[in-house]
């Protein structure tokens, strides 16, 4: 199956955030194709500085999570708009499995899952 995880919480919600990724890793896990679309404060936690500190309570490490999902070869895309908005930069992504996305992307990631995980 093709899963969709849309996250729009960020590092002020660290258990929550820590969670989309742990339900991506997860789905990776279990053979399924996962993308991962950030919106709104979402965008930040592909920042290293951000990603190391980010720990969930009860949903683990989000850096342990980012790893495994790289791993698995999930695949990354954030809001555009949202990323300029807060300043995050090719920098920020660059040799990550990332991309800057339109709400266009959004929608076709959404009509081509099977199912859509929302955070």
């Amino acid at each position: 199956m093709k899963f969709l995880v849309h996250v729009t919480c960020g590092p002020d919600n660290v258990t929550k955030a820590a969670l989309a990724f742990l339900v991506a890793k997860t789905a990776l896990d279990e053979g399924h194709t996962v993308s991962l679309f950030l919106a709104g404060d979402a965008v930040t936690l592909l920042k290293d500085s951000e990603m190391d500190k980010v720990v969930g309570l009860g949903t683990g490490k989000l850096r342990d999570h980012y790893d495994a999902i790289v791993k698995a070869g999930g695949r990354f895309y954030l809001s555009g708009m949202s990323s300029k908005a807060r300043n995050i930069t090719d920098t920020d992504i660059a040799g990550k499995p990332a991309e800057f996305a339109m709400p266009t992307v959004l929608v076709r990631l959404a009509a081509d899952s099977d199912r859509i995980f929302t955070y």
